[in-house]
């Protein structure tokens, strides 16, 4: 049975939703702290899971309370953890998280763990690439670690799919073995050096990952919806309008439901319709994996 493999993060994240944002130096008081499961790998997981796939997940954990509360979130989901990684020389990773009234955010990561998930982590779980597979990976473990896992999947024949989140330089030779990327505005700009402001500038920086040998490109435009470049296709998909109250784990929600389409071999703008439509659900909602929905309600 094919099933997609997520190779990435898990973290716990600390949350505090405020009036607005703080400036440097600034204390804003009246607060509202929430705890919650997080990490851009482990969100994704949890996305795929709860939209009906058989879902493998990859990551490195502290041997600390963090780590044994997502071993144990993981498995209530249905996720398989036989390599769920346990690291006892480094702290679970964890993310400071302030958010406005808005639902925008900003993010701090302590990586822990996630920066110790190495090559050889990967090795160790090659069994479980097999052709049919999807590989779905991000960029918060280290860099070195996600292009020996994409190289390894597609030369087994599995689709990679890449959200390149949070940005970082890859080398040039990784992108011909993607089958689809991911990037929000501010990525795609750091990876092609377009800045992402309209539809032109969105169909400039999709033509220069296209050109890089990227089969497929969706740069997902917050409320615009997201530019797809496809070999058949290349606009905008709109996506539901909301209210949005938190836009933490958004991409990630839209990257897993995008996946899952996928892996359900549906035509690629239905696949980010469903992938939209399933990212603006999350935003409606506070906090990570608390955010994501399952698949009866889309």
């Amino acid at each position: 049975m094919k099933k997609i493999i997520v190779v990435g993060s898990s973290n716990t994240d600390m949350v505090v939703k405020a009036e607005k944002l703080s400036a440097p130096g600034e204390t804003v008081i009246g607060g509202k702290f929430l705890m919650n499961a997080g990490g851009k790998g482990a969100n994704q997981a949890v996305t795929t899971a709860r939209l009906g796939c058989k879902t493998v997940f990859v990551c490195k954990i502290g041997n600390d309370i963090f780590g044994q509360q997502a071993l144990q979130q993981f498995t209530q989901e249905g996720i398989e953890t036989d390599y769920v990684f346990i690291d006892s020389d480094n702290p679970s990773g964890v993310a400071l998280i302030n958010v406005d009234a808005k639902g925008e955010n900003c993010i701090t990561v302590a990586p822990g763990a996630n920066a110790f998930l190495l090559e050889e982590d990967l090795d160790k779980a090659s069994s479980i690439f097999e052709k049919e597979d999807i590989l779905l990976i991000q960029l918060e473990t280290p860099i070195s670690t996600v292009e020996h896992a994409v190289k390894k999947a597609s030369s087994l024949g599995l689709k990679v799919i890449l959200n390149p989140a949070p940005a970082g330089q890859l080398s040039q030779s990784i992108f011909s073995h993607i089958y689809t990327i991911t990037p929000n505005e501010t990525e795609a700009e750091i990876l092609t050096g377009i800045k992402v402001t309209d539809v032109t500038t969105a169909q400039q920086a999709a033509s220069v990952f296209s050109n890089w040998g990227v089969q497929n490109v969706v740069i997902t435009l917050g409320a615009k919806g997201a530019y797809l470049k496809t070999a058949d296709f290349e606009g905008i998909i709109e996506t539901p309008q909301v209210n949005p109250v938190d836009t933490t784990a958004a991409g990630d929600c839209f990257s897993g439901a995008l996946a899952v389409a996928i892996y359900e071999e549906k035509p690629l703008i239905e696949a980010v319709k469903f992938a939209c439509k399933a990212a603006s659900i999350a935003v409606t909602r506070m906090g990570a994996q608390a955010s994501i929905p399952y698949r009866n309600e889309l």
